[in-house]
């Protein structure tokens, strides 16, 4: 996933995006606890990509205040 992607998209849409992120987040946090994850590093790729739709929503939301101001 890559940021200027995430850009493109709408607020409303990085948030179901973000919700969809932590729910895999979840779910392979629970599959390593149990011994069932296969692929580990997906672990990692899923963390940072919340942390960049996190970081896009930020920013947005900071131009909009920037532009009512």
């Amino acid at each position: 996933m890559k940021a200027a992607d995430l850009r493109e998209k709408t607020p409303d849409q990085l948030r179901d995006e973000l919700a969809a992120l932590k729910k895999e987040q979840f779910n392979l946090r629970f599959r390593a606890a149990t011994g069932q994850n296969e692929n580990t590093a997906r672990m990692k790729t899923v963390r940072r990509d919340v942390a960049r739709v996190l970081t896009v929503l930020n920013q947005k939301a900071a131009a909009a205040v920037s532009q009512e101001a």
